[in-house]
């Protein structure tokens, strides 16, 4: 899926989904931001501090946010505690 194909998808599957807000919004397109130079591979590796300085949230609000969105469907989230690893993520297919 192609980036522009991937933020359409989000934006037209939450148009209909009351439960995203404006959080869920910048931490999903964060997570797009990151891995555009790259082929949207499934899984990637997210670094948490990079991703919550640049959706500009706290680390409350990125966890709170990233349970939703992985209970609500939008992805898999796995954390790890290497720190040169990094959490893997999947993106569903929306």
């Amino acid at each position: 899926m192609a980036g522009f194909e991937a933020i359409n998808n989000f934006y037209e599957t939450i148009a209909e989904d009351n439960r995203i807000g404006y959080s869920h919004i910048s931490l999903y397109i964060t997570l797009l931001y990151f891995i555009q130079d790259k082929p949207l591979n499934n899984p990637f590796h997210i670094y948490r501090e990079k991703i919550m300085l640049k959706a500009r949230m706290s680390r409350r609000t990125y966890n709170k946010c990233m349970r939703e969105l992985v209970d609500y469907g939008y992805l898999k989230y796995e954390p790890s505690s290497n720190p040169a690893q990094g959490s893997k993520v999947i993106l569903n297919k929306l």
